[in-house]
């Protein structure tokens, strides 16, 4: 199958103008944003997304968990959509384009449509998933797994943030609890663009990645209990210390994911209590994050650092709090994106995804790819995140040249 010549094609100033403008809705600092899931920012930059789609000839649906659809009508009847899409919430400090990115360029390729006066076969959806960062509420890639049916609605809505309001409460509280079913939009295919979060596009001077799956994850609790005493007055020799056990975790983290490359591991959150100068801490929790792009890699570290934590840390308590096994995207959309890329002169490559995305979700239902774009630095989840207007033109137009060919890839009817 051989790419096809096609007029259209992203308007670069429009869609790093639609980057700079919603940035200012929840913005942190000079360049960082603030807008976690089902706050009041992410309402109003929500209330933006709605009104743009509406304005380009699109309906709005909204599903339990606040998923949101906004539907170009497609020529055909009877067809499933073609949909694109990612998120709009970001971290607490976080920066402007991930997650973002791909529903910008999802509203650009409808401002394109609209001023063509085209229409694909297929319906042409824009989706903004609710809470992909998992930032106030858990789990992440919340609202993706709900409309796939990964998670209970009842459940996932009945989470609660710090401060004790769940996840519908804060639904109602901005106007987002919708009345669709989650799952009820018939998809023939899934493309989401995102900005890579690491470090590889650059060091390759690559223009774009052909994401051929996401890592697998697995999260575990430790919960490691000691003796708390005095810091002066207790002896080292007798001393039960629960930060130096947790320490001795960390490393061994740090080992087992060396020893099953490419994995990675990451302690990212620890609380030592009493969390006193002068205290001895007698009790600590850990939060464990391990990845590797093959089930039976992921499967062996997980049976490694269990092993090595009850070995260093006899009586320490661990739980596996979310798995979730690798994903490996759909081949003949990952065909279609990489013929796209060569039609448009973007060197590609190949490359597994380090961070989960919706799509990880989706592809277990319906065919999915997704296409990456270079972050300086590598960085992410930052507030000097920076994709270059360059970089996200040519992205976008790599999205839209993708969705025009899975319109004729695809004739799933619903």
């Amino acid at each position: 199958m051989t790419a096809v010549p096609s007029a259209l094609a992203i308007d670069a100033g429009r869609l790093w103008s639609d980057i700079l403008s919603t940035a200012r809705i929840g913005a942190h600092g000079e360049t960082g944003m603030n807008r976690l899931a089902l706050s009041a920012s992410d309402g109003e930059v929500r209330g933006w997304f709605a009104a743009e789609c509406r304005a380009l000839g699109c309906t709005i649906e909204v599903d339990g968990v606040g998923n949101m659809f906004a539907t170009l009508p497609g020529t055909e009847p009877g067809l499933a959509a073609i949909a694109v899409g990612s998120h709009l919430d970001t971290q607490p400090a976080g920066g402007r384009f991930d997650g973002i990115l791909g529903v910008l360029a999802g509203v650009e390729i409808l401002r394109v449509l609209h001023a063509a006066g085209r229409r694909l076969r297929h319906p042409f959806t824009v989706i903004n998933w609710t809470n992909e960062e998992g930032s106030r509420f858990s789990p992440a890639m919340m609202g993706s797994g709900v409309f796939c049916g990964v998670h209970d609605l009842e459940t996932i809505l009945a989470r609660k943030d710090k401060d004790g309001v769940t996840v519908g409460e804060a639904l109602s509280a901005i106007g987002y609890r919708g009345a669709h079913a989650p799952g009820h939009l018939p998809l023939a295919a899934y493309l989401e663009l995102h900005i890579e979060q690491g470090p590889v596009l650059e060091a390759e001077g690559s223009a774009v990645g052909v994401v051929s799956g996401v890592q697998g994850l697995c999260w575990l609790d430790v919960r490691i209990r000691g003796t708390e005493a005095h810091a002066g007055a207790f002896p080292m020799n007798l001393r039960a210390d629960a930060l130096v056990s947790a320490a001795k975790v960390a490393l061994a983290a740090e080992a087992v994911a060396l020893k099953h490359l490419p994995g990675v591991a990451t302690v990212g959150h620890i609380h030592a209590m009493p969390n006193s100068r002068n205290v001895v801490p007698g009790e600590v929790r850990l939060e464990i994050d391990m990845r590797h792009p093959e089930a039976v890699g992921l499967a062996a570290m997980e049976a490694a650092l269990t092993a090595e934590i009850g070995r260093l840390v006899p009586g320490a308590e661990v739980s596996v709090v979310w798995r979730k096994a690798p994903v490996v995207f759909d081949a003949a959309l990952r065909r279609v994106i990489r013929q796209e890329a060569e039609a448009l002169g973007l060197s590609a490559i190949d490359m597994v995804s380090g961070a989960g995305h919706d799509a990880a979700h989706v592809a277990g239902r319906v065919p999915a790819a997704m296409i990456f774009i270079p972050s300086r630095e590598g960085l992410s989840h930052n507030e000097r995140e920076f994709s270059s207007p360059q970089q996200c033109a040519e992205g976008a137009d790599l999205l839209l040249r993708s969705v025009l060919r899975a319109d004729e890839l695809h004739p799933e009817r619903s």
